[in-house]
């Protein structure tokens, strides 16, 4: 069964945000890290992962794939075959947003949500290993 892995925010400061839902909430935090175009903090209740992501320009190429300024940017699910799920995303008429041999692989869905799929275990790893 696939599952939620996280729910990913766009904010235009990851420092003050992270305070923020720390001080709030009491989430923990995994890790921040620079990927490609953008800077992310992973919190967590212990069950969800909510991912705070900062980019270096709205030109981004992901940076406005959910809309203009601060957002639920996509979320993200685990997916128990990958290579079946991406197809049948195709199939079933989703854009597909990342580049080839890039995971997650993000998709829009027919009426316009962003999401995207890895498989499952796939941020329990970068999560350890940094």
């Amino acid at each position: 069964m696939s599952k939620i892995y996280h729910i990913a925010v766009k904010v235009p400061d990851v420092d003050k945000a992270k305070v923020f839902y720390k001080n709030l909430f009491g989430f923990e935090e995994l890790k921040q890290s620079k990927v490609r175009d953008h800077t992310s903090c992973h919190l967590t209740d212990g069950v969800i992962d909510l991912a705070i992501i900062q980019y270096d320009s709205e030109d981004s190429p992901e940076a406005g794939l959910s809309g203009a300024g601060p957002c639920i940017h996509h979320f993200g699910v685990e997916v128990t075959d990958l290579e079946s799920s991406h197809k049948q995303l195709k199939e079933m008429g989703c854009e597909i947003l990342s580049k080839p041999g890039i995971l997650p692989i993000k998709f829009r869905s027919p009426f316009g949500v962003v999401a995207e799929i890895s498989p499952t275990g796939y941020f329990d790893t970068k999560h350890k290993n940094g």
